[in-house]
């Protein structure tokens, strides 16, 4: 019986060389996605450091909406938990979670939509509800949450995630949120976009130092390419000075 290929490391001497570090580049490449004047209800971590990016960048007139009710937030620090006190500050409203869901994702107010998950697919469907069999698990996540309701109804949705061929199946073992509308898959290696046609998440882009061999390497299905392939800009020197001395001075997300 054939072996399942170990997945490989993401490499990393290229961005070495470069001066920046793998989540300094995706934090860069999500904040690109980011349009201004978009409403983009956002999670703790790097999708929070990409949209303060955008807005101290090229989108000032964003606004952010968090699941805890902070509406309209500008947090003076890097928040640990989605029930940080710094979401509060500044920002435009606190209102409920209900409030949050019912007048400003299922009403259609949401441009751009941040996800993560245990599994993403080939179809770009996400996973955060069980690793293996519903009934008998190996491992029970943590559940939906607010990311089944994200999924369905934010306009266009941003995922980053490590890419990892247990992380990547061809099929995802319980679809917690439809991936429909996923845009783009941003990883520690490429970047996955759907196909137009078929929706299935194919290589668009590859960082610097990869090969396509190691990108499929951690991907559970055949990977295919959309044509022509593209690279992707390296961090400026401001998206790097505002990361690190602005944003995350404590190097909590982007080490």
């Amino acid at each position: 019986m054939a072996t399942e290929p170990s997945p490989r490391p993401a490499p990393r001497p290229a961005q070495a060389e470069a001066g920046y570090t793998l989540n300094e580049l995706m934090c860069a490449l999500a904040a690109r996605e980011i349009k201004d004047e978009d409403v983009v209800f956002v999670g703790i971590g790097l999708p929070n450091l990409a949209c303060n990016l955008a807005r101290a960048t090229h989108a000032p007139n964003l606004t952010l909406i968090y699941e805890s009710g902070a509406v309209g937030a500008r947090p003076e620090r890097v928040p640990p938990s989605i029930g940080d006190p710094a979401l509060v500050t500044g920002s435009l409203m606190v209102c409920s979670m209900a409030d949050v869901f019912q007048s400003f994702l299922q009403n259609g107010k949401i441009q751009v939509g941040f996800l993560g998950g245990a599994q993403i697919d080939m179809r770009g469907n996400i996973n955060t509800t069980v690793v293996g069999p519903y009934a008998a698990p190996k491992v029970r996540l943590p559940g939906s949450g607010g990311a089944c309701e994200i999924a369905l109804h934010a306009r266009r949705l941003l995922v980053i995630a490590k890419l990892d061929r247990r992380a990547f199946p061809q099929k995802v073992d319980f679809v917690t949120s439809p991936g429909k509308r996923v845009g783009k898959v941003i990883t520690n290696m490429c970047v996955l976009e759907p196909d137009p046609a078929s929706g299935e998440l194919c290589l668009s882009r590859l960082y610097p130092g990869v090969t396509p061999a190691q990108v499929q390497a951690n991907v559970g299905w055949p990977l295919r390419r959309l044509e022509p392939l593209g690279s992707v800009k390296p961090p400026t020197p401001t998206e790097l000075s505002l990361l690190r001395d602005c944003l995350d001075p404590e190097r909590r997300y982007i080490k």
